[in-house]
């Protein structure tokens, strides 16, 4: 797989698929697959696109308990619920080879990490990847086998000394950092609203790690409504100083794009623009610290057309090497395609007209401000264990 960019993507993919009327609907990922190829993103010499093979038992058990990957098994066959393994809840309906589609998307994650460590592509990509809420031993907020952490433990079963994750998605990277809570190998920071006010509950900034991994998870929880310039603010405030003192081999980064202000399960603001802004930063920060290598997963995002079709293109327009401009119209082919699958009327431009621009942090604090005092904890709570002021 020659080329800056591997993208792993087979059909099959879109069938992991919790049925009609569950959020998490595929078509978001066929959409995205579709804009891409309509705007030439993945036909460039810089990309190649590779079919996945399904994750084996081996590789799955690298994060998950086999009873568990029985109990999934099981339930794709039979149709039966096990609350056990939480399988069969309104968040993870059982649905007909749920085994093989959860194992085809860890297995698609997988590729894309042996791509970036073995050295055919610099960056790789798995849109239909991201299930960062699976734990060891069950399902949670619709995600089955975690993806992310099986790459992740691979990548440091292969050699990579140190890896970063850094999580964008609304809502908090809770599998992942369970996965890794006492491992300082991995560096797990994850920005996600506030909990008190969205699902999991979980990611306060003093979840912080345990035993020999403590400080190496990181959380900054922010408050409901914050829009463009307080995220980007946080982001840039806690993600690059943190990376640059973590130096990691391989980043690997999650992009639900949940945190759209026209998304309908959760409460922050953000526009398409912003979005872009920290995926071109993430690619700035892979460049500079590990060679490159970056591995991307999708995520979150329940906006179907409006939203996540449009932020993923430009991810995978950014890995390529390509990016797309904002101003750029969407291909009237695929506008009438997003009608016919969905009915909605899809955006025109691949923009939202925002400016995505922000004060620094280090500019200057506001105590009073709930965004700077959500950036104030997070600092406080990790910077000092990896060497770094806080406050600036």
């Amino acid at each position: 797989m020659a080329g800056a960019l591997g993208v792993m993507w087979d059909d099959r993919l879109i069938s992991y698929d919790f049925g009609p009327g569950h959020p998490l609907a595929p078509v978001r990922v066929a959409l995205t697959m579709a804009l891409a190829r309509g705007l030439g993103v993945l036909s460039g010499s810089s990309v190649t696109v590779r079919v996945p093979d399904p994750a084996s038992d081996t590789e799955l058990e690298l994060v998950h308990d086999p009873a568990y990957i029985d109990a999934v098994r099981r339930a794709g066959r039979d149709g039966a619920a096990d609350a056990t393994y939480g399988l069969g809840t309104a968040d993870n309906p059982v649905f007909a080879g749920m085994h093989e589609a959860s194992a085809l998307v860890a297995g698609a994650t997988l590729a894309a990490a042996r791509a970036v460590w073995d050295g055919p592509a610099l960056h790789a990509a798995n849109i239909a990847g991201g299930l960062h809420h699976a734990m060891r031993s069950s399902a949670s907020g619709f995600c089955v086998y975690n993806d992310p952490a099986i790459a992740i433990r691979w990548l440091l079963s292969a050699g990579a000394e140190r890896v970063a994750y850094v999580d964008v998605d609304v809502h908090h990277g809770d599998g992942v950092q369970a996965a890794f809570h006492d491992d300082p190998r991995v560096l797990t920071i994850s920005l996600h609203e506030h909990p008190a006010t969205l699902f999991p509950g979980t990611g306060l900034p003093d979840e912080i790690g345990a035993g020999e991994g403590r400080g190496y998870a990181v959380n900054v929880a922010l408050p409901a409504g914050t829009g463009d310039a307080g995220w980007l603010r946080a982001f840039e405030a806690i993600v690059p100083p943190l990376l640059r003192a973590f130096r990691p081999a391989v980043l690997v980064s999650q992009h639900g794009c949940d945190s759209h202000r026209l998304d309908p399960l959760a409460h922050l603001e953000l526009s398409v623009d912003a979005q872009r802004s920290a995926q071109l930063r993430l690619h700035e920060l892979a460049h500079e610290l590990t060679g490159g290598r970056w591995l991307l997963t999708g995520g979150g995002g329940y906006a179907l057309v409006q939203v996540v079709p449009r932020s993923w293109t430009h991810l995978l327009a950014i890995a390529a090497g390509t990016p797309v401009d904002p101003a750029a119209p969407t291909p009237p082919g695929w506008r009438e395609q997003a009608r016919g699958w969905t009915g909605e009327t899809a955006p025109e431009t691949m923009t939202d007209g925002a400016p995505a621009s922000y004060v620094p942090f280090s500019s200057g604090v506001d105590p009073g401000d709930p965004v700077d005092r959500s950036i104030m904890r997070t600092q406080a709570a990790v910077f000092p264990l990896h060497g770094l002021l806080h406050g600036v």
